[in-house]
């Protein structure tokens, strides 16, 4: 018997720009009539209706709140993304890693798959112990479980990646201009949300004054509570 493939993560036909509907030409991240286009909204147009259905059922909630949880972990995402890239080193390898999630389509992949690049992407910006310490965090904020919040966040960490690979490169961004559009990415989120985060983050990669430090470049032991900013493998 041939084993069975696992199905798509989350079913969508539509493409992101359709249900956007953005003028012609007009990219992404930009302002519309005074609107600005996050990528928690490309996150969210890409999963579509169907897509946010099954995370509230992962998260046994609500539309609503699975929306909530949704912008809180993209948030967490980028902000592990802007506090790595605060380093010119790290803002480089970060630029140089989203060439490689250019060709992807993880609004379509497989579960096993899908879950194993999240994992390494939440590594590599968050580490291992401080993935499950925004987890914890992001949980009792929204009053899920723990443990379907550190399911959802492997599978949304490549969908932010991809929806980033596409933008940097659509705007042709380099490791300067990436570093300043994720901290306009963080600008965006509610306030309420933003304190949240960034506490959460501090917990991570340390107060303002520990992160003023040297950019340390190389393998970090991502078993320490404490993550060195920047530290991400080169290799992503």
């Amino acid at each position: 018997m041939c084993p069975r493939e696992s199905p798509p993560v989350f079913r969508r036909i539509r493409t992101i720009r359709t249900l956007l509907q953005l003028p012609r030409g007009k990219s992404f991240g930009t302002r519309d009539r005074g609107t600005v286009v996050t990528l928690h909204d490309e996150l969210l147009a890409g999963l579509g209706d169907s897509g946010l259905e099954q995370v509230a059922g992962m998260l046994d909630t609500d539309a609503v709140t699975a929306r909530n949880v949704l912008e809180a972990v993209s948030g967490a995402i980028v902000g592990g993304m802007a506090r790595n890239a605060e380093h010119p080193d790290g803002a480089e390898a970060l630029r140089g890693a989203l060439d490689d999630h250019m060709d992807t389509d993880p609004f379509n992949g497989d579960v096993a798959s899908l879950t194993r690049d999240g994992h390494s992407i939440l590594g590599h910006v968050l580490g291992g112990q401080g993935t499950e310490q925004i987890a914890a965090g992001l949980a009792r904020h929204a009053g899920v479980g723990i443990g379907a919040v550190m399911r959802l966040m492997p599978l949304i960490a490549p969908m932010v990646m991809s929806l980033l690979a596409n933008r940097a490169t659509g705007r042709d961004m380099d490791a300067a201009t990436l570093a300043d559009d994720l901290h306009r990415e963080q600008e965006s989120l509610p306030r309420e949300l933003a304190d949240l985060l960034d506490g959460l983050l501090d917990g991570i990669f340390g107060g303002m004054s520990q992160r003023t430090g040297l950019y340390e470049f190389g393998d970090a032991d991502r078993t320490e509570r404490q993550v060195t900013p920047g530290s991400s493998n080169p290799e992503w």
